[in-house]
């Protein structure tokens, strides 16, 4: 302890002291990078150097409720206020992936990678190798609308490579990115694009396995304030407030009604002990879904430029009906035409038609939109669609062999009844996509060779040499005048329709040699258009891919429950903020053994204040507890007494605005001056506490659950005093969040009066570099 005589050194060197645009409400730095993530109070997404170079902005359009890193740093996921989850690029903020899991708010965002390096080669013949590359060229990208420049959709430019590396999991680490909404639902999806889980809190069934008698509670009115998952992603911590209550009504005393802030413990070791299954089942899927939209995206594209097409040449030719009905003739154009075609006199219509009202140029213009649209279709089949359907059968077939390796796979949901007719639906898109071609294919020969003949008739009524014009065939003249000149055989292919689509006999005779080969079930399928046919495709996909949400979510059950703190009462339907971390240390007296069994790989730090406005007995405290999640670790109940706690009490004169957990064994406290006259006048500090040397004290478990835990320490609190701590006086009143970057050793602090302040928390670091 240092003496009055003796001058203190400052800790926590001041980087940088900056304004700021607007204040911040959400900062996190980037796991890997020098790299800070901002929220602004107007919902601004600002992402700043560690020299605070600022390298982009974006704006949502939406409320920004949470933010979070993926492990790698290389994307960053934001949850909005309506549910939406969106992912974007580091290098420029561009949006790679939107995921509608939540219908509220999405409060709470926690990506967790696989901390575990198995080096036990009995299990190395789980390791899987994404084998599509070897036979495929890379997938085809989403088309672009024509006429449109890059970024006025929102189709991806051929130039950006973002979106493939997010979903190429071949080269990432397992992880699973954990979210948690107002309402209580928690939502898991690997690799952040395939969702692989969902629960709600309210739905679960809390065990006390403390209790002389097994019985069981509920949560009700509760809502998130954070989710945690662990390092080895066998455990999740549910930070929560709402009300405890007996799961039946078993006696009058068990009427609890306990409300207050309460910690989960939820087991999620599925994730680890199938991490190579759901590894191989994410892949594979994800992949599809991203092909999917390829196909849909084609579709659209098709249809509306065939449709533009289609409606050009109707608006044209629309024209000699009426010079038909105006003459007072009793023909159609096709009779006309044929009657041209036979050698007849050109009746008045048709020459006013030819000459007028089409002339040269007119068929040349529409047959440079048909004959173009057609050229475009089959460009959009052989580029994107058909490259997209045929990796689609190729990673279905990949799947259909896992499904088979029931050992495995079936553990996770992957049904093999399911994936077999999901396999069956992408062949039959690929016969539906190569009978489309062929039929594109005519008819866009077909209207060629009838513009060329009507360019002919129009030389020979103005008397003009025709030598020079393509030749044409009369009897391809004959069958479009017949059946494509009022028809259109490609626009029911590209709709949704009821419509059954007579199939050539070609085709039938080829699809019922698969069938008796047990290529297919039946030939039913070539009554149907090729946009039903993806609508089915996509359907049984969906199916085959909800068997595993479906299990895993079922398999996540809640082991524990701490209860916390009491709340006010009137507090009960108001989601309570408070500031709360959690993180996870690596266990240095962890034997290899254990470690390979998931048990005692990480041990849990959870660090919350408790508010002044709380029922409890210890309000204004803070409090930090560890090895929660080891509480029932052990064979028995006698031994697992390892929930330790220790209560903090703030120093007279300060509140806490916020908290975070740093490196093992170490808190960063920010505090701000109670007695200050407004929330911008004032001063505060920073300060490090090292939690190894703080008195913990372990918490028997009671039995009974309407028992706040942490009262029990109401006698043993620790009064944190200035002078005996690391502290930086900061000249400003400071406002929640605290950015804490343990790999970079650094924190950013937000003055009330919209300053951000960057301090190095490590005093024997050297200069954090600038640049990345």
């Amino acid at each position: 302890m240092e003496t009055d005589e003796t001058p203190r050194v400052l800790p926590f060197q001041l980087q940088f002291d900056k304004p700021v645009a607007s204040q911040i409400k959400i900062a996190e730095w980037n796991p890997e990078k020098d790299l800070l993530a901002m929220v602004t109070e107007d919902s601004k997404i600002l992402l700043h150097r560690f020299n605070w170079q600022r390298l982009w902005t974006i704006f949502p359009g939406r409320c920004i409720t949470s933010l979070c890193w993926r492990p790698d740093g290389k994307a960053i996921a934001v949850g909005l206020e309506d549910g939406t989850i969106s992912l974007h690029d580091v290098e420029n903020g561009k949006l790679l992936r939107s995921l509608k899991s939540h219908t509220v708010a999405v409060v709470s965002l926690n990506w967790e990678e696989d901390g575990q390096v198995i080096k036990d080669d009995s299990v190395n013949n789980s390791t899987y190798e994404d084998r599509t590359s070897r036979f495929f060229p890379p997938a085809p990208r989403v088309p672009r609308m024509p006429g449109l420049a890059p970024g006025d959709t929102g189709f991806m430019d051929d130039s950006d490579d973002s979106f493939r590396e997010l979903s190429n999991s071949s080269y990432q680490r397992f992880n699973i990115l954990c979210s948690g909404d107002k309402d209580g639902s928690i939502c898991f999806s690997i690799f952040g694009i395939f969702p692989i889980g969902k629960i709600n809190i309210h739905n679960l069934s809390i065990p006390t396995p403390f209790a002389t008698e097994p019985a069981t509670c509920r949560l009700s009115h509760a809502s998130i304030s954070k989710v945690a998952l662990s390092k080895d992603l066998c455990h999740l911590i549910v930070m929560c407030s709402g009300e405890v209550n007996h799961d039946e009504v078993e006696s009058a005393e068990g009427q609890l009604g306990m409300h207050g802030c309460h910690c989960l413990r939820l087991d999620t070791s599925i994730f680890w002990k199938r991490k190579n299954e759901l590894h191989q089942v994410a892949q594979q899927a994800s992949n599809i879904e991203d092909l999917i939209e390829v196909i849909r995206a084609s579709l659209s594209v098709m249809s509306k430029q065939w449709s533009d097409a289609m409606h050009t040449f109707r608006e044209k030719f629309d024209s000699l009906s009426s010079l038909i009905i105006d003459h007072g003739l009793d023909s159609s154009p096709q009779e006309e035409f044929l009657s041209l075609l036979g050698g007849a006199r050109t009746s008045p219509p048709v020459h006013q038609f030819l000459v007028n009202s089409l002339g040269e140029s007119g068929v040349k213009r529409v047959s440079k939109v048909v004959c173009g649209a057609g050229k475009e279709l089959q460009h959009v089949v052989l580029d994107h669609l058909q490259p997209a359907a045929e990796i689609i059968g190729f990673r279905m077939g990949e799947l259909r062999g896992l499904s088979r390796w029931r050992t495995r796979f079936q553990g996770i949901g992957l049904d093999e009844t399911l994936i077999n007719n999901a396999t069956e639906k992408s062949g039959i898109l690929l016969v539906q996509v190569e009978r489309f071609m062929r039929v594109l294919s005519s008819v866009v020969q077909q209207f060629s060779n009838f513009f060329n003949w009507l360019l002919k008739c129009i030389k020979l009524v103005n008397q003009e040499p025709s030598d020079q014009l393509l030749p044409c065939n009369s009897e391809l003249v004959v069958i479009f005048l017949k059946f494509l000149y009022d028809q259109d055989p490609v626009k029911p292919f590209l709709e949704l329709s009821e419509v059954d689509i007579e199939p050539d006999m070609e085709t039938l005779q080829r699809v019922k040699e698969l069938v008796h080969f047990g290529g297919f079930s039946d030939c039913d399928f070539l009554r149907r258009t090729l946009a039903e046919e993806f609508k089915q495709m996509e359907s049984s996909f969906k199916e085959a891919f909800l068997m595993p949400f479906t299990t895993i979510s079922r398999k996540m059950l809640c082991k524990d429950v701490l209860p916390l703190f009491a709340l006010p009462s009137s507090s009960a339907s108001v989601s309570v903020s408070v500031p709360i971390s959690v993180t996870y240390y690596k266990d240095a007296s962890t034997s290899v053994s254990s470690y390979l069994t998931h048990e005692h790989g990480f041990i849990d730090y959870i660090s919350f204040q408790i508010p002044g406005d709380s029922s409890s007995n210890i309000a204004n405290c803070i409090g930090i507890s560890r090895r929660f999640m080891h509480s029932l670790s052990n064979s028995s109940i006698e031994e697992s007494a390892s929930l330790e706690a220790v209560l903090l009490s703030v120093p007279d004169g300060y509140h806490c605005v916020d908290l975070s957990l740093y490196k093992k064994g170490q808190i960063v406290l920010l505090l701000n001056e109670s007695t200050s006259a407004s929330e911008c006048s004032g001063e505060s500090c920073m300060m490090i506490v090292q939690a190894d040397d703080l008195p913990f004290v372990s918490i028997p478990r009671s039995g009974c659950i309407n028992t706040w835990n942490l009262d029990q320490l109401k006698d043993s609190v620790t009064h944190l005093r200035l002078e005996n701590e690391k502290v930086r006086n900061i000249p400003h009143s400071v406002a929640a969040p605290l950015a804490v970057s343990a790999s970079r050793g650094v924190a950013c602090v937000f003055a009330a009066r919209k300053r951000a302040l960057v301090y190095i928390l490590d005093e024997d670091e050297d200069d954090v570099s600038d640049g990345e």
